[in-house]
Formats: C-alpha cells, structure tokens, sequence
C-alpha cells in the first residue's frame, strides 16, 4: 500500500534516518526501500515532519518479522510513544490493561506503559498516571539529536509539540541570548543552547529545573545553560530599574533577551508584562495561544501590542498553526520582532 515517506539521496540517508528516529517519526510498520541512488524512509505523522525534508505518497513493503499490537488485539489501539514507554489514555480499566498486555507482547521496543488517570492539573500542568508496566514513570526522550530524562508523574511535557519545537530552534544564532518563561525540563532550552546560543531557563516546578539542569549535562551544553527555580516575574523589571538584582538577591534579566518562548498557550498574555521588561533592544518573542478557528491570531496580536507600544516597534513576522487543540480551537504561534 501507499505510505507516507521521506525521500533522500541515498548519501544523505542515514543522517535524514537519525534525524527522523530522534523525533520518533519513523513508521516502524513499513520498510526503508531504495531505488536508484534514493532512499524512501516511511514516516508515521507526515504533517510533523520538518518542511526540510521532501515528502512522497510511495508503495512500500509491510515488515513481515514484527508484530505490532494490532495483530495482537485484532482493532488499532490508541497510544502515544514516549522514549521506550507507551502512553494510553482509556476510561476503561480492562481494555487499558488489555492493550498494555498486547504492547508489551508486540516487538515494539517500549518497556513501560501508563495510562493518564487524571487532566493536566495545577500551577505546574502534570498528571496523574497508572503505572499498568515498567518500574516507574521515569522515561528518557529523544528528539532531533537531543536527550530528555524526565518523570510524567512531576513534570509536564508533549512530545507532539517536537516539530514546533524544531521549527523556532533553527530560527536560533550563535550568540543569541535566549530566555525560556516556562522551561520544563528543557525542550527548547537544551537544542537552543545546542546551536550556541546562551540561555536562560525558569520554571515554577523545582522538579523541572532539576531535570533541566540534569538535561543541560546529558546534551554537554550546561555552560551555556541557566536553570532558574522561580516565579518568572521576579526576574524583571517592568518599570526598567537598571540594577544587578531583584529584591531578595535573585538576577535580574531586565533588558537581556534577544529571543523569548512563552509556551503557556492558556495564559502567556498574563506575563507579556514581564517578557517586555525582559526583551533586549531587538527581540523577537515567540508568544504561543489557544484561540477560537475564527480569528486563532488578533487577541494574541492585540495583547502584544498593548503591552509593548510605544515602548516597541512591532512586528508579527508569522502567524503560525501549530495544531488543532480542541473542535472549533487551535493552538497557534506568533513570532514577534520587538524593536526598541
């Protein structure tokens, strides 16, 4: 059958190859087939691969030797992977358990399986799991060269936001100073502070710092890496005091950065004060929303505009769909260039 697949020169094969295992895009269902000097690599999300990569409709063999849980089951369980962990989401114990068993019969290299037992909940959005395999929900993750160690019962973290995620990484320059609100464990700090980039990291969740920290070592960057325990706003200065440090002794960031991520799509208008104080001269703020289909990107404009101006010049520079969040709601980026 036609499957979605990546097609490279067979030289630039295996690079394109580890790029795609690092986001976990490849379809392991399928065969890697080559014809003519050309590599045909199937792909399980087409629309999360990077706009980099050419992308064909292509017959490819099925792989005979694995089985999948789908054989197993005889329907198509749901399930996210995650690391060598598989992430369910079922209402039903029995089935939940049913489809663990069948994972873990399948030749899928995945040793834990949990199943959400809660919504993303409080100040720090993590989640309740039922362990129903593995030893405990601590996983290591891999994305586009980077690794991630981290625990879904402490910490929030998608792993379908890793395109997005790529997407303002290559946007990124050697010597940028880059400032994450909203950090987590790192996954845009660390392939930031990867392209030479000096960054600052600040979550409200001590158990994320940690493994930012534990993150910046695995990935050799902690020297470009600042991880931050804190409520952001103290770490500006809305009303621009041009001192070393806040009150309490904590740094100060007023005026530093020349790229911001607010990835708090419920509420980032709610810190546009704080990023502002934060913004260098010439800063571009990638400011993430969830808004209705009918305009997904005026309020989030809007909200900028009045906390930047006439302080700033500003510039949307893309109004970018990052997906579908809800019926009727999306999840969208604007990368905003603040000039002084």
């Amino acid at each position: 059958m036609e499957v979605p697949c990546v097609r490279v020169a067979r030289e630039s094969g295996e690079q394109t190859r580890r790029e795609l295992a690092d986001a976990d895009l490849i379809d392991d269902d399928y065969e890697i087939t080559v014809e003519d000097g050309t590599l045909y690599i199937p792909v399980s999300d087409p629309d999360a691969v990077a706009d980099d990569f050419e992308l064909v409709s292509r017959r490819v063999d099925e792989r005979e030797t694995q089985t999948r849980p789908a054989d197993i089951l005889e329907f198509d369980p749901s399930y996210e992977r995650l690391g060598t962990a598989a992430l369910l989401d079922e209402d039903d114990p029995e089935r939940a358990r049913t489809i663990a068993d069948a994972i873990l019969e399948s030749d899928l290299p995945v040793e834990t399986v949990l199943n959400k037992a809660s919504k993303v909940k409080g100040e720090t959005r993590v989640r309740d799991w039922e362990l129903l395999a593995g030893e405990n929900t601590e996983v290591v993750h891999r994305e586009y060269g980077c690794e991630f160690a981290l625990d879904l019962s402490a910490v929030y973290f998608s792993p379908r936001l890793a395109t997005e995620r790529h997407r303002v990484t290559e946007q990124v320059t050697a010597g940028e100073q880059v400032f994450d609100m909203f950090a987590g464990v790192g996954p845009f700090v660390i392939p930031v502070a990867k392209r030479g980039a000096e960054c600052v990291g600040v979550d409200i969740n001590p158990d994320a710092i940690e493994y930012l920290r534990e993150n910046a070592r695995r990935n050799d960057v902690s020297e470009s890496v600042t991880a931050i325990y804190a409520n952001v706003r103290t770490l500006a200065d809305p009303d621009r005091g041009q001192v070393s440090t806040t009150k309490g002794g904590a740094p100060n960031y007023d005026n530093w950065a020349d790229r911001i991520v607010m990835n708090l799509p419920h509420s980032a208008d709610a810190f546009l004060e704080t990023a502002v104080a934060l913004a260098g001269d010439d800063c571009v703020l990638h400011y993430y929303d969830i808004q209705h289909e009918d305009d997904p990107f005026g309020p989030g404009e809007q909200a900028i505009r009045a906390a930047a101006e006439p302080e700033y010049d500003v510039t949307v520079e893309t109004r970018h769909t990052v997906r579908s969040y809800a019926p009727h709601e999306l999840n969208v980026c604007l990368d905003v260039r603040l000039e002084r």
